[in-house]
């Protein structure tokens, strides 16, 4: 299981152990606007969505946000060309 300290999306996203698979957040801050978590205690993580979803059911924790991390994306370079 992972910790139970509460991290930023920003800071589990940056985490290599966390990157590129599925998380599970417990104790959530939610968005306002977006409704979507911005913080939360890792309790979980896995590769496989349904692993994970089955710990966490076993485990009794209902009320866990399950995210997927993505990769980081790099910023796209947008060039524009002027015609005349």
């Amino acid at each position: 299981m992972g910790s139970s300290r509460q991290m930023t999306w920003p800071e589990i996203r940056q985490n290599d152990e966390y990157r590129g698979r599925w998380v599970a957040l417990d104790n959530c801050t939610y968005d306002q606007k977006t409704a979507q978590p911005i913080a939360g205690s890792v309790v979980d993580v896995d590769d496989d969505l349904v692993e994970l979803c089955t710990r966490i059911r076993q485990g009794d924790l209902h009320h866990c946000a399950i995210l997927f991390c993505e990769e980081e994306i790099a910023p796209v370079s947008t060039r524009f060309r002027h015609t005349s």
